[in-house]
């Protein structure tokens, strides 16, 4: 899949979750002028879809838009007609991946165990999502990557800008980031300056290249 690569690539996914949808303009114009290029907004955020298709015709050609915790495929169903070109969840549900394979939909899959990996990876996931890696801890992920090296993880949970490199290093191609990477002041204020001043320090920290395609 092509996202796929530019995932590596760029090597971070902003998530976005329990927001307005005007929060999440603010939001979207901010993480966008910050160099983020990947930006999810999570399912179980009202109106998830809406924001969805309100960053597609704000920021296509800027930024890649996807949905989060997509729990089955009534929910990627609704995600792909809003917009969504990669889909993410904190589950491994096969018969999403199958709809998002079918479709040519980037679907990075949400797994704990080394069983729950290996599954996602050998039904089509070309990237799996370690979760909750806030509970996991960086010496499990490094742990997991003996064994699952073949296997490229984004580790999702628990990413600052003081412990990212970490993540890395651990082995994770690439991170997601919610709360941490979109200060609640400057939402509330509709800074969009001070977003993009926290996104660039990030993609900064992450080594991310800034051009986008």
């Amino acid at each position: 899949m092509k996202l796929t690569n530019e995932l590596i690539q760029s090597r971070l996914v902003a998530i976005v979750r329990g927001i307005t949808r005007e929060e999440a303009r603010i939001a979207g114009a901010g993480l966008v002028a910050g160099g983020i290029k990947f930006m999810e907004v999570t399912m179980n955020t009202a109106g998830a879809t809406d924001m969805i298709h309100d960053w597609r015709l704000a920021f296509d050609g800027q930024a890649y838009v996807g949905a989060g915790t997509v729990l089955n495929v009534k929910m990627a169903e609704e995600a792909v007609s809003a917009g969504a070109q990669f889909l993410i969840s904190p589950n491994v549900d096969l018969n999403v991946i199958s709809y998002a394979l079918e479709r040519g939909i980037d679907i990075w899959p949400g797994a704990m165990t080394p069983t729950e990996i290996a599954m996602a990876f050998h039904a089509g996931a070309e990237v799996v999502k370690l979760f909750p890696m806030a509970s996991l801890g960086l010496g499990y992920l490094r742990e997991i990557r003996g064994p699952l090296n073949h296997i490229p993880l984004m580790a999702t949970g628990g990413v600052t800008l003081g412990n990212i490199g970490q993540y890395f290093e651990a082995g994770a191609c690439a991170v997601g980031i919610g709360s941490s990477l979109l200060p609640k002041e400057a939402l509330k204020a509709g800074n969009r300056e001070r977003i993009a001043e926290y996104a660039a320090s990030f993609v900064k920290a992450a080594g991310c290249p800034s051009h986008f395609g």
